[in-house]
């Protein structure tokens, strides 16, 4: 891979799968940085004990959590994970690929391109996807781009690029709010297929219902800003 290279995943109550989640990191990347919600279990001790850097949030959401890491990030190339097992973190070089390659400065994984296990099958999911691919439309729309997808966790930023962007978000709206700025102040967004799979256990931290407004504001903030 690269020596300048630095995965960060936000966690919380993430214990089952934390452990498989730093473990294939760590062959792949220098320096993994576990970013700790409050866990009530032991996600924190595993994270650790695994080899990540493990620090602690606000207690204010994924959003917060990034941010928290942004100082102590030394790759100059940053990967961002979910915690839960969704993502495939053997697809790291190939999503890093077109940033090596002076192609991009963020680079997002996308679920249209290269499928899904958990947007499809409930009401719950169809919002998910309905939501996400308006939002998505938004952002291609206001600044003449052809991204699939805006959500995906699983995406590669240059650090100084990420270090730019001066990220507000608190919660799991900090995806779409980092595109938006990218593209704001000029720089290269793609994509490349990543599939996403179920969680592999419990539930989302993330209540649809209940985010859609906050989801709508952030997206009008950022439109306008």
């Amino acid at each position: 891979m690269t020596p300048n290279l630095t995965a960060v995943i936000a966690a919380k109550d993430e214990a089952p799968t934390i452990g498989d989640v730093v473990t294939h990191a760590c062959r792949l990347v220098p320096q993994v940085i576990v970013v700790d919600g409050h866990s009530t279990d032991d996600t924190r001790a595993i994270a650790c004990r695994c080899g990540a850097d493990v620090l602690s949030d606000g207690g204010r959401g994924k959003g917060d959590a990034i941010r928290t890491a942004i100082p102590h990030i030394r790759g100059d190339v940053t990967v961002f994970l979910d915690a839960d097992g969704s993502h495939v973190v053997c697809d790291i070089p190939r999503l890093i690929e077109p940033i090596l390659r002076g192609e991009a400065d963020h680079v997002t994984a996308s679920r249209l391109l290269g499928g899904s296990s958990e947007l499809h099958g409930g009401f719950d999911e169809f919002l998910r996807l309905a939501g996400s691919s308006f939002i998505t439309a938004c952002i291609n729309w206001r600044f003449g781009v052809r991204l699939s997808d805006s959500q995906n966790g699983f995406r590669a930023i240059r650090t100084c690029v990420l270090r730019e962007l001066a990220l507000r978000e608190n919660h799991t709206t900090i995806e779409q709010e980092m595109i938006m700025r990218t593209l704001r102040l000029g720089y290269r967004v793609a994509e490349c297929p990543s599939h996403e799979f179920a969680r592999q256990h419990g539930y989302s931290h993330v209540n649809i219902w209940r985010s859609a407004p906050r989801y709508g504001w952030s997206l009008l903030r950022n439109l306008i800003a």
